[in-house]
């Protein structure tokens, strides 16, 4: 986990908040994704330091954190994309983490997320610059590795709750889901900054990343 945070840190993109707003996210993400991923087990009854966190929830958790963070800072601007590459990147080393303590529903679990997350990490990066990604670069991750879970999850020897199913089928579902509908809204933003009511387009100059 501290190589992994570590990695996150070395990766980070640039940005024109000032260095405490910087810290206001990072520190949102940090706390967010920390809650998220031990809560479905503090609610299933888990001891506060068990064993038990998931990736699905934290992730969900880490994105409302910043916000949250965002939200009490005062931060108006898109710092998702700033995001994107670090978050994968740090995900496929701390992978190896579960591996090592024999976790993740299957032994080569950890081995194929890890190599899913570090391919999107790259693939991410080759993109930063694509316009009509902007603001989106996090959530095509996140969609990306909804969908991705979504398929693993057959291999794996979860407990099915239902229909076959198992919980993280059901999370990867609503990541998915959640991503999208923010994506389209992201979208639509977009498109009302870029064309304002008089008819010339414009591009922010904020930090959108």
């Amino acid at each position: 986990m501290a190589l992994a945070l570590v990695t996150a840190i070395v990766l980070r993109r640039p940005s024109m908040l000032p260095w405490k707003r910087r810290l206001a996210t990072w520190m949102g993400a940090i706390a967010g994704a920390g809650i998220g991923a031990k809560l479905p087990f503090l609610l299933a009854g888990d001891v506060l330091f068990g064993d038990g966190k998931t990736l699905l929830s934290g992730f969900a958790g880490g994105y409302l954190g910043v916000e949250i963070a965002k939200l009490a800072a005062g931060i108006r601007e898109k710092t998702g994309d700033a995001f994107a590459v670090p978050l994968a990147a740090s995900v496929a080393v701390g992978r190896w983490g579960c591996f090592f303590n024999g976790c993740c529903g299957a032994p080569w679990a950890p081995i194929a997320e890890s190599a899913f997350h570090a391919g999107m990490a790259v693939m991410l990066w080759t993109v930063e610059g694509v316009e009509s990604l902007r603001w989106q670069l996090l959530k095509l991750y996140l969609i990306c590795y909804g969908v991705f879970r979504f398929g693993m999850e057959f291999a794996r020897s979860e407990p099915r709750i239902a229909w076959g199913l198992t919980p993280y089928h059901f999370g990867a579902a609503g990541l998915t889901l959640m991503m999208t509908v923010l994506w389209i809204v992201d979208d639509r933003r977009k498109a009302r900054v870029a064309t304002p009511p008089g008819g010339v387009s414009t591009r922010t100059t904020s930090c959108e990343s």
